[in-house]
């Protein structure tokens, strides 16, 4: 061995730097005395369990229940010889062995038998074998997850002279073994069985059976074993299996699509097995974005290696989802929660090559679908998978180094000489895709310890140009996968092994291999048949596509007839041509249809399958049972034997009777043709012979199995006196403490006839049989009383005769005195319509095919002659009584077929039948109610109509009706008739004239009831009716002859609250005049009638109380007149006015302030207002009312409600509501804090100013614009003023004061009464004078333009240029004077009082305030 060998020095320079060989070298110290033993194959064993554990990761420790590795052997020894018996056993956790002698534990502290375990090898040892331990013995291995057992015999012989006294002497001296071993045989049944599960991803699902094990043995329970799709399942992180003694349960925690499928559980005995499955459905769980695509599944790790793993995956349902688009493909480093993105754009097809992996690094791999909505929830992860040469383990050996050392390395880690290696060869590819071909060969026969590796060359089919493949990385293992090809190409390939000593030849070049196409989706599947299968599942069947493509499975979608709701059936792909859909409705109709998919995706919808209606499939009939004897005569026999309990969904046909002699295993049938009911004579018996009999039962779907053979029925003559047994027992109403049996008479009635009957039970499991009835009953049925609730009984009836009790009939099978849940009973009532009467019964369970039989003393009715009638409706049935007589009383019972003994009964007596027939008779021969008697109305043209109304009539009335007792005809042109859905009855009269006064009648016949109603016209009443005929008749003429209304007047109110009244007029021409009134006022309108169109109109200005009125339209020509007229007051009006609300509420504008002189005024705009609107003002919660303080009006504009000189208490929220009778409408403003203020503040202003606008001084009249005077005359301008406090008067010349003199005499009289006098006018005293009124609240001036003329000049004419009057403003602040009322003074003014105008310069002067005259 070379130096750098001893010396660790290990080049491995021809290596990829990334490439790492494990070495493990096991060493001790100098000082270390005890030495390695272990042998070459254990260092490289121990390396391999090192490594697989690497490669593989596990989430958890393997758990697994125990498993014999080595089963016990049987022995047979000579008695004082010692035995060992041997078995391996592994599981974990380690398993516990106890041991047992024919299904007991063995005692082991006696001492007599030895155990001992080492390792899991278990050794029962008996030092001194005796004959008394020839036994069975039993390995019980078991740990918390499951038991399991094996089994041997121990023969103990004595020597050969005492052989006899052994119970195996028998056996040959040389047998070894002992032979077939009987089993204890386990009966399993299932008491509670898991059924069809329909969960959805992320959620939980629990499948559990309870069962009952007969002999339940403590060492001998059975196995379970849990099967998906037939693959077996075990305790993993996605399942969880527990499992007891008479149950199991199996729980998915996190359901994912993988989860879905036909789930079954095995129970395993040595005896056989007894097996449950059904179907567990996983749908799409919410996708992340609406509509997204649902998660793949089935993820999958192909062909790991060092760098890179091959991923594949199965894709989802799209059955509302949009098309697939691709997928993302995601790792995880195995102890990280970092997945990242393995590829950039989505990959169509449902396999991936990841590359790009770390050497020795493990993964998990998961993948999400994409959409046009957006990207699915990923799939559930694979499992972790280590990157890893997968021949790295075959190139392990061992060398022990001087005893000293031991060395675990590869076959190629050691340097020594050689030469090249040989090439390799067998080079082909065992897969092949798209884009890569993964390739293997055989290496080459190699003898040298050089590591060896390979070189890969490829080139095209039609080329010999070889391009290396693997320049950089050299490949190990004889198996590789080449990446990068082109789709759809041929090429070659070839191997080259290498060595440190050189390159070999090439192999032989593969043939062509072509990458493979992408061929697309498969084509549809073919025709699809629906079967029924159960009541909520159904069968479907397909033929598979033409071309599949590389088929992976098929998806099932289901649709309800008529819609086209489609939802998928299955949400995992199903691999066979046939899937039991379960989960439906049970009588509704479905549709079915299938797509094929594969790694590209799902293939178009099949055809449709034709419509089927869920419901059960026919099945054969179970075996029918107890085959009774019910006489014999020596040479024949009459047998009955009890019906299938199951009847396989069809009515059984006929019965097939088969009979053989006891002891003899050949059966022989008898009845040919096979017998419709259970009671049957075989013939041609044997006297004194032992017979048995055996019975099948048939339907449509077939023969099913025979029942037991009977017991031995030996052929001699019946001679007893008493009777044979009763047959056919059968239960009705079974109740809580009671029930009814019945039974048929016995076959056999004794030496004379059956007198009567007893009828005996006993709790099921004893034969303490008691008697139920002490005297004998005479009819075939009785009611048992005084059961215990839910406790189980037999029955059995014993006839009677007058020779005493004969034979019991055969027990019945057991019956629970329990009622069914939702029973009801029996009611009976007559009829309030037809006098019938009736019996009731509502079912509480219905199933197909049930229906109801009634009986009258438990005998089928069938005899319907005498009006007996029944109705059946849904779950609801009625035994009707047409023609009920004094015979129809006893017990009626009624029993529902199909279900688990619905069943009533109800007793009529002869007393409660008499009350009923009475009653009866009353309904059936009723005087007719009637709503409206008769009366008349006068229809067009002046016919007479008499009606009446009655309050229900049939299609079988008739009726007749008379005038003054003389029966009037319905033939034209009188008319008469009658409605039924109304009950009216009508006779038009034709024509009614004064010969018809008197009496009119109608009389009615409806079934048994009959009515009269007659009408008296005559006098006053009868002239009346006439009169109005008469105008009908001549109405109807006028109509037909001249100018008339086609409609007359009527009141509209448009959207805007506009009133018109309108109407229409035909017959016109060019020459007739139309006119309107109010009150026999004519009105003239705006605009003229638009006789042309033919329809007039009529605005009503500002509508309230003041316009309504009567209101008329005349429309006249030469032939004639005719007029309308409506009255706009009472109901009109206010129908009107409520259509006005409406509009005018809804139009309602916020409300506003506006302040008065008075108030604060709130205002609420409108389409229209008038006070006769149900307009409502609130002050928070309080009405308010038209008052001195709240003042309640407004304008055809808006509403007003104004608050009159407003304090603090008036501060709130105020609201209009207008009401209508449809609706109301609110509108509110908050009249407090800054609002209030500002408001108040105006108000107040307002308020002062209107006071000084009342009080200031004013001229109230007497002075002209203009004067005109001649020369030397006097001129007086006088005039009465006005205000409070008095006003001061002046007066102005050209705008200068007047001051008075001899000329100029100024004069206020009383304060009121100002004039200014010229005596002796000149030319000088023309010009414009002004005379000025003024107090502090101010005033007003007024111009007076005086002109002079002289004598004998015409007189000028003037005219004014100036304006007459002028107001003069009153000095700020305006004080107004507080009542007297009011203790306080008046706050002392802000300012001086305005002081009286200063004098204007000149010749004027101030009037003087003259002192009050006496």
């Amino acid at each position: 061995m070379s130096a750098r060998l001893k010396h660790g020095h290990y080049d491995h320079a021809y290596h990829h730097k990334q490439s790492q060989y494990v070495v493990k070298e096991y060493s001790r110290s100098e000082a270390m005395e005890e030495r390695y033993e272990h042998k070459t194959k254990a260092h490289i064993q121990e390396v391999v369990r090192t490594k697989m554990t690497e490669k593989y990761v596990r989430e958890e420790p393997m758990i697994r229940g125990p498993t014999f590795l080595v089963r016990l052997r049987s022995h047979t020894v000579f008695e004082h010889t010692s035995i060992k018996l041997f078995c391996s056993v592994e599981g974990f956790p380690m398993p516990i062995v106890k041991w047992f002698k024919d299904g007991v534990i063995l005692d082991i502290s006696s001492g007599k038998y030895l155990t001992e375990d080492k390792g899991g090898v278990h050794t029962l040892e008996i030092p001194r074998c005796s004959t008394d331990d020839t036994a069975q013995y039993t390995a019980m291995a078991g740990n918390l997850h499951g038991q399991a057992s094996s089994q041997a015999s121990i023969i103990v012989k004595r020597f050969k002279h005492e052989e006899e006294s052994c119970p195996y002497a028998w056996l040959p001296y040389t047998t070894a073994m002992l032979p077939k071993i009987h089993y204890t045989k386990i009966r399993i049944t299932f008491v509670e069985k898991f059924g069809p599960v329909f969960a959805t991803e992320g959620g939980s699902a629990t499948l559990s059976a309870t069962m009952i094990l007969d002999p339940n043995l403590a060492n001998l329970q059975p196995e379970a074993q849990w099967y998906r799709d037939d693959t077996r399942l075990h305790d993993s992180k996605w399942v969880k299996i527990e499992t007891g003694r008479g149950f199991t349960k199996l729980t998915l925690p996190n359901l994912y699509k993988d989860d879905e499928g036909l789930y079954k559980i095995r129970m395993v005995t040595k005896g056989g097995t007894a097996e449950h499955s059904a179907f567990v459905s996983v749908a799409d769980g919410p996708p992340p974005v609406p509509n997204a695509p649902g998660a793949p599944m089935d993820m999958k790790v192909h062909d790991a290696n060092r760098d890179y793993v091959i991923v594949s995956w199965k894709p989802p349902n799209t059955t509302t989802e949009g098309p697939i688009l691709g997928y993302f493909v995601d790792k995880c480093e195995v102890g990280t929660e970092n997945w990242t993105q393995c590829n950039d754009h989505p990959i169509k097809i449902c396999k991936y090559p990841v590359a790009g992996l770390f050497e020795g690094h493990s993964y998990y791999f998961r993948v999400r679908a994409v959409n046009s909505h957006g990207i699915s929830k990923p799939s559930r992860m694979s499992d972790p998978i280590a990157a890893l040469d997968p021949t790295e383990f075959e190139r392990l050996h061992a060398k022990k180094l001087g005893g000293k050392l031991d060395v675990v390395s590869h076959h190629d880690e050691v340097e020594v000489d050689g030469k090249p290696p040989a090439p390799p060869s067998g080079m082909y590819a065992p897969e092949t895709d798209r884009t890569y071909v993964v390739l293997t060969w055989k290496a080459p026969h190699y003898h040298s310890k050089a590591p060896m590796w390979y070189y890969i060359e490829k080139t095209m089919a039609d080329s010999d140009a070889w391009h290396r493949v693997n320049t950089q990385v050299p490949i190990r293992s004889p198996r590789y996968a080449v990446f990068d090809l082109a789709e759809g190409t041929q090429y070659k390939f070839r191997v080259l092994s290498a060595n440190m000593f050189g390159t070999s030849e090439p192999s032989e070049p593969t043939g062509p291999i072509e990458t493979q196409e992408l061929k697309g989706v498969p084509s549809a599947p073919g025709q699809v048949i629906a079967t029924t299968e159960t009541d909520t599942s159904v069968l479907i069947q397909w033929t598979p596509p033409k071309e599949p493509n590389k088929l992976i499975g098929y998806y099932i979608d289901q649709c309800v007839k008529g819609s086209k709701d489609w939802m998928s059936a299955n949400h995992k792909p199903h691999k066979s041509t046939s899937f039991v859909v379960s989960g439906l409705t049970k009588g509704e109709t479905y549709v079915f249809r299938v797509q094929a998919i594969n790694e590209i995706g799902l293939s178009d919808e099949s055809q449709e399958s034709a419509p089927l209606t869920v419901k059960a499939a026919l099945t054969h009939p179970s075996a029918p049972y107890d085959v009774a004897l019910l006489n014999c005569d020596g040479h024949s026999m009459v047998l009955n034997w009890k019906k299938p309990l199951h009847n396989g969904g069809a009515h059984i046909k006929e019965y097939y009777v088969d009979k053989r002699r006891s002891g003899t295993s050949v059966w022989r049938e008898i009845n040919i043709p096979p017998v419709k009911e259970r009671l049957y004579k075989v013939e041609g018996l044997t006297e004194g012979a032992v017979y048995q009999f055996q019975v099948y039962a048939a339907n449509l779907a077939g023969l099913g199995p025979a029942s037991k053979h009977s017991a031995d029925f030996t052929c001699e003559a019946w001679t007893m006196p008493e009777p044979g047994p009763a047959y056919d027992l059968t239960f009705c109403e079974v109740r809580d403490h009671s029930l009814v049996v019945e039974w048929q008479k016995p076959v056999y009635t004794g030496s004379g006839p059956v007198t009567g009957y007893h009828v005996e039970y006993a709790k099921k499991g004893t034969s303490d049989w008691t008697t139920a009835n002490e005297k004998a009953v005479s009819h075939r049925f009785f009611k048992v009383t005084g059961l215990e609730e839910g406790t189980s009984y037999n029955f059995r009836v014993r006839p009677v005769n007058d020779a005493g009790a004969g034979m019991a009939s055969m027990p019945s099978d057991p019956v629970t005195a329990k009622a069914v849940s939702g029973s009801q009973e029996v009611s009976c009532v007559v009829d309030k319509k037809s006098g019938d009467i009736v019996l009731s019964f509502e079912s509480c369970q219905m199933s197909e095919g049930s229906h109801f039989i009634w009986k009258k003393d438990y005998k089928e009715i069938t005899d319907f002659s005498k009006g007996v009638e029944i109705k059946t409706e849904g779950s609801h049935s009625k035994l009707i009584f047409k023609n009920p007589d004094k015979e129809d009383f006893g017990t009626f019972s009624v029993a529902v077929s199909n279900t688990a003994g619905v069943s009533s009964s109800y007793s009529i007596s002869s007393e409660e039948l008499e009350k009923m027939l009475a009653l009866s008779f009353d309904i059936r021969h009723p005087i007719i109610p009637l709503k409206s008697e008769l009366a008349y109305k006068i229809l067009e043209r002046g016919r007479m109509r008499f009606w009446l109304q009655a309050e229900e009539i049939s299609s079988n009335v008739t009726y007749k009706f008379f005038a003054n007792n003389k029966e009037l005809s319905g033939a034209d042109p009188n008319k008469m008739g009658h409605d039924e859905s109304t009950g009216v009855i009508e006779y038009i009269m034709d024509h009614f004239t004064e010969d018809d006064e008197g009496t009119f009648t109608f009389q009615i016949t409806d079934g048994g009831g009959i009515a009269q109603s007659s009408l008296v016209l005559i006098g006053d009443a009868f002239k009346a009716a006439l009169a109005e005929a008469d105008y009908q008749r001549r109405e109807y003429i006028r109509v037909k002859e001249g100018p008339h209304f086609s409609e007359f007047l009527s009141l509209h109110v448009g959207d805007d609250c506009s009133v018109t009244l309108v109407c229409k007029v035909a017959n016109l021409k060019k020459e007739s005049e139309f006119h309107w009134y109010r009150e026999d006022t004519e009105i003239i309108p705006d605009v003229k009638p638009d006789l042309g169109a033919g329809v007039c109109k009529l605005p009503i200005k500002l509508f309230s109380l003041k316009t309504a009125g009567i209101y008329k339209a005349t429309i006249s020509d030469d032939r004639g007149k005719d007029m309308s007229q409506i009255d706009i007051s009472g109901k009109v009006f206010e129908e009107a006015i409520e259509k006005i609300n409406h509009l005018a509420g809804a139009s309602a504008a916020e409300l506003v302030i506006h302040c008065t002189a008075t108030g604060i005024q709130l205002q609420c705009h409108m389409k229209y207002y008038t006070s006769e609107m149900n307009i409502t003002w609130y002050h928070g919660e309080t009405k308010l009312s038209h008052s001195d303080k709240v003042v309640i009006g407004g304008t055809p504009a808006m509403a007003t409600m104004e608050v009159i000189e407003p304090t603090e208490k008036d501060k709130g929220v105020y609201s209009i509501v207008i009401t209508d009778p449809e609706d109301s409408h609110k509108r509110s403003l908050d009249l407090s804090g800054d609002v209030y203020e500002k408001a108040f503040v105006e108000f107040q202003k307002l308020k002062a100013e209107a006071y000084a606008e009342r009080n200031r001084g004013k001229v109230v009249g007497g002075l002209p614009d203009v004067v005109t005077i001649m020369e030397k005359k006097t001129l007086s301008l006088t005039c009465t003023v006005c205000g409070d406090p008095r006003a001061q008067v002046s007066w102005l010349k050209n705008g200068a004061e007047v001051e008075p003199d001899d000329q100029y005499v100024v004069s206020l009289d009383q304060g009121r009464f100002a004039s200014l006098t010229i005596k002796g006018v000149s030319m000088e005293d023309s010009g414009r004078y002004t005379m000025i009124v003024q107090n502090k609240y101010g005033g007003e001036s007024v111009d007076i333009v005086v002109s002079v003329y002289r004598h004998g000049e015409k007189i000028p004419e003037a005219k004014p240029t100036l304006t007459p009057k002028t107001i003069i403003p009153p000095k700020l602040p305006i004080e107004i004077p507080q009542p007297k009322a009011h203790a306080a003074p008046s706050p002392a003014p802000s300012s001086p009082s305005p002081a009286p105008p200063k004098a204007a310069p000149g010749r004027g002067v101030k009037s003087p305030t003259p002192t009050r005259r006496k």
